[in-house]
């Protein structure tokens, strides 16, 4: 049966990747998007609407679909602060798996990140944590939790952090084994692709996988 896929985040790099992907799946009748402003081409089985992720009432006449994609992610360097950062990264998420449970949305797929704790002295994994965290308690059906490493793939923007780690990837990707390969870093076409497969394929629960359970689920 085909159903219709809501993604937060279309613009980003996995976002863009799970749009294009979510578009030729038949699995899916229409993908919609929600977006601060007009920035995607039209395609077919392309519904992009308008929103102000502040505005309750906006997101929720826009959340309706049969389940959630979240891939909406900024950086403290782009944000400008930590305070902006959390209202990306925390708050936005928050506020649309609220509403959409509300809704009775009965799926949400959330990115998150590595090492994501909500008892992390570090601000960025703390944050990713207690999104986790609060998306959680909302108690939906299915819930599924991607904690990817280092995302590989061509950004719009230059991020000097991920240039230098790239670097560093061959010299590194192979010691990182065991309990490491978590840390390795992994393709955003893969994530996405890994995205759409517990969609659809996953029992009920909440799930949570890292970085090389990400890649097995993708089947690359």
């Amino acid at each position: 049966m085909s159903q219709t896929a809501v993604v937060l985040g279309a613009t980003g790099l996995t976002g863009n990747s799970l749009v294009t992907l979510l578009l030729h799946d038949n699995r899916f009748s229409k993908v919609k998007v929600l977006l601060r402003s007009p920035s995607l081409k039209q395609r077919p089985g392309l519904e992009p609407v308008i929103v102000d992720f502040d505005d309750e009432e906006s997101l929720t006449s826009a959340l309706q679909g049969d389940m959630i994609f979240c891939c909406i992610g900024t950086t403290i360097a782009k944000a400008g602060s930590k305070e902006k950062f959390r209202q990306v990264d925390f708050d936005i998420p928050v506020r649309c798996a609220t509403i959409a449970r509300r809704q009775n949305i009965a799926e949400f797929l959330l990115i998150s990140s590595v090492g994501a704790n909500p008892r992390s002295r570090a601000f960025y994994m703390r944050t990713k944590g207690e999104t986790e965290q609060a998306i959680e308690k909302l108690g939906f059906p299915t819930l599924h939790i991607f904690r990817p490493s280092l995302l590989v793939g061509r950004r719009r923007e230059f991020r000097l952090g991920d240039w230098i780690a790239m670097l560093l990837i061959p010299v590194f990707y192979f010691f990182l084994q065991g309990s490491w390969r978590k840390f390795r870093p992994i393709k955003a076409v893969n994530v996405a692709r890994a995205m759409i497969n517990a969609a659809v394929n996953s029992p009920s629960g909440t799930h949570v996988y890292e970085s090389d359970a990400i890649k097995e689920l993708a089947g690359r």
